[in-house]
């Protein structure tokens, strides 16, 4: 199905070639001021000098020849030369109903349909997620579900960082504790136990511990190296260990992300691809890329283009061991064997922009990708507190994930139990939908670049631009909805009496509906889920300005009443789609 705008440029685009002049004059836009029209158009001035003509003269032209459009009601041209447009009431129902009969509510699957492979999430293991975990997940869990609803396949792998020194740490400080384990006998042959020798809550104790330890001790980080040798060396005690680690703390992670509604396809890590380096590494030397400086092992990146020093990628340390950069290269050659993906996308922390351009010229330059993959940095701002600074907690820290949802969640049932009586347990599962949508909201209607001050009090507002605001309006519909059906009349018998509005408001609303599909495209096309949150937050006032000015079930007219629940219904669905390309929910009522 068509944009609505491409529709309008092309009942403008005939009308200019009609009256002797270029079509693309004709292209449209929203009017900037909609007090006067709800279209404009401007080309009659763009084509004054070629056609040596007043711009006026040229407008007048194009005008005379909308007479009796069937897209306009209304095409006025003003002076020093632009044309006012106002659409056709019925053009307008029409759209709608036809968006209305369509799967996907006019939305064309792309015409290209891509395999995306998405980075997002990237936690450590046997760490707690902490607030800087917040927009990698999001984010990226909003791009997957938006570009997979295109039609693109896409799948999300999280990139857990499993098997450095924070791994040597951990053993190092659990061999100290409990020497007695097996797993540190090297002489043990034995099947290793089942149960892992330690909780979550241990693990989360023992790492930022044993971290501070090998800060102070030289001898603790010798240690603790060892142990890191130990494990990527494969000695089958400390890879025995390794597994419980990392079943232990993968059962605690999807714990938190399924309260963030948030996915991943693939739980690979940096250990997935450890095997693979030492290939990577001998290729890159065979094919004349890398060479050792000051004893590293590098590729340079740099292109003559540069207005900036761009540093050589290093690939292994001075004492062979490898580093981030190692690892990353090595999972996109990996990707590129087992995905084969037209694209990868990176959702990180804007800061880590410079290290990507190494990586991903190095990735190019070593040919571990085809010539025509996309390498994408979606690179996202901070969440900062009200003092614009990094969020912390209270006492200065940083603050846990659970923690910050909890307090949100919080705040929500403190104010739902405000605004009317129920039932703890009701209020509590309520809190939890609108918390998510508050958290979500309030951080994907920001451009994922930006930074954004994280303002508790203003996410879970109902009124302004929130997540709440956009629930309430919903759960509205959906009661307006039930009362219809509580007096006898049957939604899904009506649902595609959509007609031509009757009024402004309703006017306005049907025109906000009919840029689902463009919304959706260009936030497909920007890796952009503010765009789908600008939509949602427009349309949801559209509809609280035809709600507080028609009566709709107490409308006598039937026909008429019909085809405000049917305008209705089409709302509700547009509304809870597009908050499922969110990556939340709206409960049933507020």
């Amino acid at each position: 199905m068509k944009k609505i705008l491409d529709l309008i440029s092309e009942e403008m685009m005939q009308a200019f070639e009609q009256a002797g002049y270029e079509r693309t004059l004709g292209r449209v836009t929203l009017s900037n001021r909609p007090d006067l029209c709800e279209y404009q158009c401007n080309g009659a001035m763009a084509g004054a000098k070629q056609y040596k003509k007043a711009p006026i003269m040229i407008a007048n032209d194009v005008a005379a020849k909308l007479s009796g459009s069937a897209v306009f009601e209304k095409a006025e041209a003003v002076a020093p030369g632009f044309l006012n447009l106002t659409l056709n009431r019925e053009f307008v129902g029409s759209y709608i109903r036809e968006m209305r009969a369509d799967q996907k509510y006019g939305l064309e699957k792309t015409q290209n349909p891509a395999k995306i492979v998405i980075d997002y999430g990237g936690p450590n293991v046997a760490k707690p997620l902490h607030v800087g975990h917040l927009r990698s997940a999001i984010i990226g869990e909003s791009v997957k579900r938006i570009a997979r609803y295109m039609g693109h396949t896409v799948v999300g792998d999280i990139h857990l960082g499993d098997w450095g020194q924070p791994m040597g740490l951990i053993m190092n400080e659990l061999r100290r504790r409990k020497p007695e384990l097996v797993y540190f006998d090297e002489n043990y042959t034995g099947a290793y136990p089942e149960e892992p020798p330690f909780t979550i809550s241990e693990l989360e104790e023992i790492y930022p511990f044993a971290s501070k330890c090998a800060k102070e001790d030289e001898a603790y980080r010798a240690d603790a190296m060892a142990c890191t040798y130990k494990l990527q060396s494969g000695v089958p005690g400390y890879r025995a260990l390794w597994n419980h680690i990392i079943a232990v703390s993968v059962t605690d992670l999807k714990k938190n992300y399924e309260r963030l509604n948030v996915e991943f396809d693939l739980w690979n890590g940096e250990s997935a691809v450890h095997d693979r380096i030492p290939g990577m590494v001998e290729a890159m030397k065979e094919g004349g890329y890398a060479y050792v400086s000051e004893g590293a092992l590098v590729v340079d990146v740099k292109e003559e283009s540069d207005t900036k020093e761009i540093p050589p990628c290093m690939i292994l340390k001075s004492d062979g061991a490898a580093l981030y950069n190692t690892t990353d290269l090595a999972t996109i050659l990996m990707r590129m064997e087992s995905e084969k993906p037209d694209r990868i996308v990176y959702v990180v922390d804007k800061r880590q922009e410079l290290y990507f351009e190494q990586v991903f010229r190095c990735a190019r330059k070593t040919k571990l990708v085809r010539g025509d993959t996309e390498l994408k940095f979606l690179g996202f701002g901070t969440m900062n507190g009200k003092d614009g600074k990094p969020f912390k907690t209270r006492e200065g820290g940083v603050m846990r994930l659970e923690n910050l949802i909890q307090e949100i969640n919080d705040e929500m049932f403190r104010k739902i139990q405000e605004s009317r009586e129920t039932s703890d347990k009701e209020a509590r599962a309520t809190a939890q939908v609108v918390g998510l949508a508050a958290l979500k909201y309030g951080d994907l209607s920001n451009q994922a670049s930006k930074d954004y001050i994280f303002d508790i009090d203003r996410f879970t507002s109902s009124e302004g631009d929130t997540g709440p605001y956009i629930l309430y309006t919903i759960v509205r519909i959906k009661s307006i909805l039930a009362k219809y059906t509580e007096n006898g009349g049957d939604v899904q018998a009506v649902v595609s009496d959509i007609k031509a509005p009757v009024n402004d408001s309703e006017k306005l609303l049907m025109m906000e509906l009919a840029k689902y599909n463009a919304s959706v495209e260009a936030a497909c096309a920007e890796y952009a889920p503010h765009k789908i949150c600008a939509y949602i937050y427009d349309l949801a006032n559209a509809f609280n300005h035809f709600y507080h000015e028609t009566k709709i079930v107490a409308e006598e007219d039937e026909s008429k009443k019909a085809g405000w629940i049917a305008l209705l219904a089409l709302t509700r669905d547009v509304l809870e789609t597009a908050i499922d390309l969110l990556g939340f929910s709206a409960p049933e009522r507020m």
